[in-house]
């Protein structure tokens, strides 16, 4: 056997003619084929031209299955890894396999077919050897199909890794992760892959790291991402798991990198790449790069309100790769156009001193600018440095939910808000600036209705699923106010077909009349809901009626709602709502008033002509600003905007008021800013789908950029309708009485955020994500800190279709028919699921519901295929669900509702089963517990695949 004769020419050779891609040096060894221990038939060989050495090694016929087999004495200065060439022909025009040995270990490798016989090529292998000698042969063996030729074999031990870089194919592979050198492009010896979906939750890579001492290293992850799309893997560290965002590559042979930040202990670490069970995976994965640790001590988490955790657009991205961040990470500014926007909350009004933390390394000054509440506050200034600055400037904000925007003009890091004087968000649902008293729950010379979910029963459409009923003259509900209030919302029912007034007494002293109607309540029969009084299946009994009262009174004050009037027999009170309403906003500076084109307050006259010169006015004008001021204006149409800020003087003020079922904003453009104004629409009944006469409050074609925040809809077709849009966000929606949905969000839509908002006594679906065919995908876009209540028909929360939607952190509660809390579904012909759907943080309440149409029962989460199926991951996790109607959880009809991941979900209370599963599937269950249900807690109708994981009970 002849060694060393690789060491230059062979090597040499073999990289000029594109084969192996290993570059030579005095440490690759090649050992020739005819010199090796031959056997099981093998045989030296010369017929066929263009081998090195003596001959090469023939012999690996279909006679000698099984047996045929080169076997090579390899020596190794060191133990560790090392690249395998394999010199070979294979002139039968088909791919190869044999099986490659080493030390006793055996993997097949395939050996793609060469041109002809006399063509030789080479493929490699990584391969770890022991310290002295080792043995490495190649068998034509009983599963392989054999018959080519064996040049020889070259051996170059791995380059040693750059400072800090630890090669995958060298980690601590486990879960189904494997060492492979399919693609070129790799450092050291392959890359680990087997981050595929059989491996799903399991597949790891991890890595020994050792710390000087304890800090924040910077991790750049290698990896290749052929997939087209942006997966996700979990990066843990010493235990600690965190999901990361790997984009895609240009193909497999691609690698690209992603930044990451790991707080190291002295001493030893652990750090792991795993596809975990919430990640969509499928990547694969070259090295791991980890940077000298940062002895500073590290910013305490939380130190103000974390920017990544905020609404970013226009190219702003969460990163991790600079030390010394606060909470989860940072957002990364490349370029101007970028924008992030933070909500606030402020006990109180008034010039507030906000500090931004920020980061720039350009070498040169920059500048943010500053938005309040969606109005420009000029720009501050970001000095250059290498670390973590701040920036003061005081900004004028409200009482109650406030937003903070910020744009840099590029190539900055921004890391957190400190807002003096502010206190936390609410963890779950919306930070509301209403109290919500129960009607039960107050003083009452009425009747308190006893609970019930019986549909088409006033409790079972009532708050809490109780009411109290007034019948006679001088009959009140009183509650004590927990804190001030000057204005209230009174939840009522009357009969069809009538209107009364309800007497509004303050601390023993009448101070206004509530004007109580049938106008936008009562309905009848199945959808859609056209049957006249009297008809069956009566439902819809409550609205809404809201008035200011003449002064803030304090907490303790007792407000008494009196049935004074004899224009009913009844009065049904289900809740009141007290808050301070803020004093009506003044007009921003340059902006374009509705009056000064002919509008007229208070009046019963159409504005519909006037707000539309306004409009034009105002996309002329330098401000690009809509003023509406105070008082009530008349639409008879829908005024269209594009590119302004349409702003009022606030929800308690500025009143648009539909008539004749119109009335509304249709938006037609970009950049456009919504604002501190209420739609009151006049829409009675729900339009059948097939022909739409109504309009909705807020709909449109919203382009990038644009900004809905502090607006109240009341008796719309809808409350907010996107037909297209990327970057819209959406905050503090009051949506009440519509005739369909609260908010649904279609079309080509990316990237929108409805948060901080409520819905009530929607027609439909409080808040969906509706990917139809007909209009587009909505991807990327999230439902976050929304309170939820009383859908009379369909689902708090609901998603069909579309790529990678969330739905996280709000309350849901009280669902009346046919609907659950939360949906995830592909009804209504929506394009198929991809990515990953989340449903996580949420809290349920009440929810699910029973189908009169369909005669059967609705969970409080439900996952439902009625025709096409669903094949993309599902994960529902850190979920509360309480006292659910019916059952837990079901999944529903028939055909596959894809791979479902419950992480998490306690269900505590369920009127039937636990989980129910009526359709095919699979999915993972880990810490999901069933207390105090009505039924079994598993009940599997369908043969769905339920793989238990950690620590689950009660079912």
């Amino acid at each position: 056997m002849r060694r060393g004769l690789w060491a230059g020419g062979v090597a040499a050779l073999l990289m000029a003619g594109g084969l192996y891609a290993v570059a030579a040096d005095a440490a690759t060894t090649g050992y020739e084929a005819e010199s090796a221990q031959l056997s099981g038939g093998t045989r030296v060989e010369t017929e066929h031209a263009g081998f090195t050495g003596s001959g090469y090694v023939g012999g690996f016929v279909d006679a000698n299955r099984g047996a045929a087999t080169v076997s090579f004495a390899v020596t190794s200065a060191a133990a560790g890894s090392n690249t395998l060439a394999l010199r070979y022909a294979n002139g039968t025009g088909s791919p190869r396999t044999m099986s490659l040995i080493v030390n006793g270990v055996t993997r097949q490798v395939s050996f793609p077919a060469t041109a002809g016989w006399a063509g030789w090529g080479t493929t490699t292998q990584p391969v770890t050897l022991n310290r002295g000698a080792n043995t490495v042969a190649v068998r034509f063996g009983a599963s392989d199909n054999g018959n080519l030729n064996l040049d020889g074999i070259a051996v170059t031990p791995a380059a040693a890794p750059a400072d800090g870089v630890l090669e995958a194919e060298s980690s601590a592979l486990s879960g189904g992760a494997v060492a492979e050198t399919e693609h070129p492009g790799f450092t050291g010896a392959g890359y680990a892959g087997g981050f595929t979906d059989p491996n799903k939750g399991n597949a790891t890579a991890s890595f020994a790291v050792t710390a000087a001492a304890a800090g924040n290293s910077a991790v750049t992850i290698r990896y290749a991402n052929g997939t087209g799309s942006t997966r996700t893997m979990s990066f843990v560290v010493n235990g600690a798991t965190r999901q990361i965002s790997l984009p895609a590559t240009a193909n497999w042979d691609t690698w690209g990198a992603a930044a990451a930040t790991a707080t190291l202990a002295k001493g030893a670490n652990t750090l792991a790449i795993r596809y975990g069970s919430a990640d969509s995976g499928n990547i694969n994965l070259d090295s791991i790069a980890v940077g000298p640790v940062s002895t500073d001590p590290p910013p305490t988490p939380g130190t103000g309100l974390e920017l990544e955790s905020g609404f970013l657009d226009g190219g702003a991205t969460v990163a991790t790769n600079v030390a010394g961040y606060t909470g989860a990470g940072f957002v990364n500014v490349a370029s101007a156009g970028a924008r992030v926007i933070r909500t606030v909350n402020l006990p109180a009004a008034g010039a507030v001193t906000v500090s931004v933390r920020f980061r720039n390394a350009t070498g040169s000054a920059r500048q943010v600018a500053v938005q309040a509440n969606g109005l420009p506050q000029g720009q501050l200034p970001l000095p250059a440095g290498d670390g973590w600055q701040t920036a003061q400037r005081d900004l004028p904000l409200r009482a109650g939910v406030n937003i903070v925007g910020l744009q840099p003009d590029g190539g900055v890091q921004l890391d957190n808000l400190a807002v003096a004087g502010s206190v936390p968000l609410a963890e779950r649902g919306a930070t509301l600036p209403y109290t919500t008293y129960e009607a039960e729950a107050g003083a009452t010379t009425g009747g308190v209705l006893p609970a019930s979910r019986e549909y088409m029963t006033e409790q079972a459409e009532a708050s809490g699923r109780r009411a109290v009923k007034l019948t006679g003259t001088g009959q009140y509900v009183e509650v004590t106010l927990t804190g001030p209030a000057n204005a209230i919302t009174v939840r009522a029912g009357i009969p069809d077909n009538s209107t009364s007034p309800l007497a509004v007494l303050a601390g023993g002293s009448k101070v206004a009349d509530l004007q109580l109607t049938s106008k936008y309540s009562w309905m009848y029969g199945p959808y859609p809901f056209q049957g006249e009084p009297g008809g069956e299946r009566p439902h819809r009994f409550f609205d809404d009626a809201r008035v200011l009262l003449p002064q803030t009174y304090p907490a303790g004050t007792k407000i008494r709602l009196v049935k004074e009037s004899s224009a009913t027999p009844y009065v049904t009170v289900d809740l009141l709502d007290a808050e301070v309403a803020e004093a009506a906003q003044p007009a921003p500076a340059g902006y374009v008033s509705v009056t000064s084109h002919g509008a007229v307050a208070n009046d019963a006259g159409d504005d519909l002509t006037a707000f539309r010169a306004a409009v034009s006015a105002a996309q002329s004008s330098s401000s690009k600003g809509l003023w509406i001021p105070a008082g009530r204006f008349v639409l008879s149409g829908l005024v269209n905007v594009a590119g302004i800020d349409v702003r009022g003087a606030g929800i308690w003020h500025t009143v648009l008021a539909g008539q004749n079922r119109r009335g509304g904003i249709y938006v037609t453009g970009g950049n456009t800013q919504i604002g501190d104004f209420t739609i009151d629409g006049d829409v009675t009944t729900r339009d059948p789908d097939c022909c739409a006469n109504s309009d909705a409050a807020l709909e449109g074609e919203f382009g990038t950029g644009s900004l809905i925040r502090n607006v109240a809809t009341n008796h719309a077709k809808v409350g907010l309708w996107v037909k297209a849009a990327s970057g819209l966000y959406a905050v503090g929606l009051r949506i009440r009485n519509t005739m369909a949905d609260g908010a649904n969000i279609n079309g080509n839509t990316g990237n929108v955020r409805v948060e901080q908002s409520t819905t009530r006594n929607t027609g439909d679906d409080g808040l969906a994500l509706w990917s139809w065919t007909g209009a587009g995908t909505v991807r990327d876009s999230v439902l976050a800190y929304n309170t939820l209540s009383l859908p009379i028909l369909a689902n708090g929360a609901a998603i069909y279709g579309g790529v990678d939607n969330r739905i996280e952190d709000n309350l849901i509660t009280d669902i009346v028919f046919q609907g659950s809390g939360i949906t995830i579904s592909s009804w209504h012909d929506p394009f198929p699921f991809g990515g990953t759907t989340i449903v996580q943080r949420n809290t349920l309440t009440r929810t699910g519901s029973y189908s009169l149409d369909w005669g059967s029962a609705i969970g409080a989460l439900w996952v439902y295929a009625p025709a096409n199926p669903i094949t993309a991951p599902i994960v529902f996790r850190d979920l509360q669900v309480n006292d659910s109607s019916y059952q837990g959880f079901l999944a529903s009809w028939q055909v596959s509702v894809g791979t479902l991941t419950f992480d998490r979900v306690a269900f505590n209370g369920t009127g039937t089963a636990g989980l129910e599963f009526n359709a095919p599937g699979s999915g993972t269950f880990s810490y999901v517990t069933v207390t105090g249900n009505g039924g079994p807690g598993l009940v599997n109708n369908s043969g769905f695949q339920v793989s238990r994981g950690p620590d689950n009970s009660g079912w």
